[in-house]
Parts: C-alpha cells; structure tokens; sequence
C-alpha cells in the first residue's frame, strides 16, 4: 500500500493525484451497487489507508480471538489501485467468479488490479458488487468454508 498521512477520507482522496478520479469513481460504483455496506475510513497496520466497505469477522490461523475486516477494500498501489474482495461465495473467492467479467484489470484470488477505472467492464462491476451486497444483506457467512 502506499504509506499516507491521510487523516480523512477527503485527504485520502486528495493524496492520490492524479489517480484521485478513478478512486472516486470506484468508490461512487460501491456504494451505488453495495448500499448495504457500509463505508469506513481505515488505517492498516502497516501504514497505508483506505476505504473499508461493509465487515466480516476472521480468524487468523494464529489468533485466538477473531477479528474484523471489510468485505471490499480500496486501496493505493504504488503502481495501481486495488479493490480487495475478501469474500468469498461457494468456495471461491469473489474476484475469481468475476474475473472474466470485469474487463481489463489483473485479478489475483481477493485482488482487483487496475490503473484507470475506464478499463473496468462496468456491467461486470456492478453484478460482482450487486451480488456480494444480495449475500451481505442476507448475513450469509462470507469467509472461508
């Protein structure tokens, strides 16, 4: 992630330059196809910041206890942005179910890649992110088996 000094969510923004737009446009896409998810501001353990949408609760394999994290996280890559998609919907993980749909972005297992938000299939955005909101709603278990 890319390490900011952002205290609010406007500052966040504003720190990302000329990448700003596609960061907004993502964002808006978010909450206009998950509205059940709630927005947060968040600040990582290891220094960088982003924007949470909605929660699931995890435990690590070393935990006792399990811990909260966002079902989607937008980030800033040194060299892209990045939606995480931390769900994960009949054994796969979200971003693997959509990954043909969503046009030309890289996607790892819970990883959305992309540099410009125009290269993003906008169709298959919005049903990836309609679907996750429909189980997220629903309180479907959303991590692991």
């Amino acid at each position: 992630l890319v390490r900011t000094e952002a205290d609010t969510v406007e500052e966040w923004f504003a720190i990302a330059g000329r990448r700003e737009q596609h960061l907004r446009q993502m964002d808006e896409a978010i909450q206009q196809h998950a509205p059940d998810m709630e927005r947060s501001f968040r600040t990582w353990d290891h220094g960088g910041a982003g924007l949470g949408y909605g929660t699931i609760s995890y435990l690590t394999k070393g935990a006792k206890e399990p811990t909260t994290i966002p079902v989607l996280g937008l980030a800033q890559q040194k060299r892209h942005l990045a939606l995480y998609a931390c769900a994960v919907i009949d054994g796969h993980y979200l971003a693997e179910l959509y990954r043909e749909q969503l046009g030309s972005v890289d996607c790892g297992k819970s990883c959305i890649r992309f540099t410009r938000f125009d290269r993003i299939n906008p169709d298959g955005l919005a049903a990836m992110l309609a679907d996750v909101n429909e189980r997220y709603a629903r309180g479907d278990h959303l991590y692991g088996h």
